[in-house]
């Protein structure tokens, strides 16, 4: 007995949907599992590898294409059909099931933890911690999102400056902005904003003893602008890390100052007309080191990065 199938039927399986509404009607376009997230981070170039089937639906389920006059409508009568697959590829709403969310949760967090577990030692061996002791420290702090930090270590904070409990909002919102909290990873941002988040939450609350990694740098100078008294009298401001807060660097020499950023100076050396230093900074001493010699040598002096995280391992 023949078996009657339709000839132009198309089935599309492991599929995600991507959704736009525009001009009162809601378009579909059908697209590879986690394709969607590559395309948009940039990791996936190419269309063909994104795209079920280049078209644009106004029901995937249903196998209804959107007519022409619809796309023209809604999109523009220039629109060709690529620009519109374009248009809802980069602004439309993934839809997701509940697994694929689970997975792209979990593949999140670890590289959140494995990002942190890099850049944070402990401020005493200078090792760095495993994955494990990260995660846990973070779900630490998580089971304490809900409540301010305040609430806890900085009760002691209160009682050395005198004020037992804040008198209005204000003086609660200023401490959480002083003091980071962290609540877990979420799949709308990127690992690395999120991972410096979670840096900035464990070295505020020290649920175990941790500090960023140092850089490894090497800086050069000319020599005849080195003895030059500095120009600007400016603080450095607080970094992005949340690192030490605005503290005056000394107004003696530009040699001094280059110094001044320095946590342990590796060598010196005078290269002909340059003189050239190599050592370790406190990443959130970077930007106001690379900016300071800008300045003060219009261009011509350096900075160079030779490790962004310099720890020890564990033996």
């Amino acid at each position: 007995m023949p078996i009657n199938q339709p000839s132009n039927q198309i089935r599309l399986t492991n599929v995600s949907l991507v959704r736009m509404k525009k001009g009162k009607k809601r378009y579909e376009i059908a697209c590879y599992k986690n394709k969607v997230l590559e395309w948009r981070s940039g990791i996936e170039t190419d269309l063909d590898n994104v795209l079920q089937i280049p078209a644009v639906f106004l029901s995937v389920s249903k196998g209804q294409n959107a007519p022409a006059q619809d796309l023209a409508k809604s999109f523009g009568p220039k629109a060709t059909q690529d620009e519109i697959i374009l248009e809802i590829l980069n602004k439309g709403e993934l839809q997701v099931g509940e697994k694929e969310r689970h997975a792209q949760l979990d593949r999140v967090h670890h590289e959140v933890i494995d990002i942190v577990a890099g850049k944070l030692v402990d401020p005493e061996t200078k090792r760095v911690y495993t994955a494990g002791m990260i995660e846990k420290a973070l779900a630490e702090l998580s089971s304490q999102g809900a409540h301010p930090h305040n609430e806890g270590k900085g009760a002691s904070g209160a009682g050395a400056s005198g004020t037992a409990t804040p008198t209005n909002g204000e003086q609660n919102t200023s401490k959480s902005k002083e003091l980071p909290t962290w609540t877990g990873v979420v799949a709308t941002r990127s690992s690395k904003s999120q991972a410096l988040d979670a840096m900035k939450a464990l070295i505020a609350h020290q649920p175990i003893p941790v500090a960023r990694a140092r850089m490894r740098l090497r800086i050069t100078c000319p020599n005849n602008i080195l003895k030059q008294a500095v120009k600007s009298s400016a603080k450095s401001k607080e970094n992005e890390d949340g690192d030490e807060g605005a503290v005056e660097k000394p107004k003696g020499t530009v040699k001094d100052r280059i110094l001044s950023y320095i946590e342990q100076v590796e060598s010196q050396d005078v290269l002909g007309e340059e003189w050239e230093v190599m050592g370790f900074v406190e990443p959130g001493a970077f930007k106001g080191l690379g900016d300071f010699l800008g300045g003060e040598t219009r261009g011509r002096g350096r900075v160079e990065v030779l490790d962004m995280a310099v720890a020890h391992e564990g033996d």
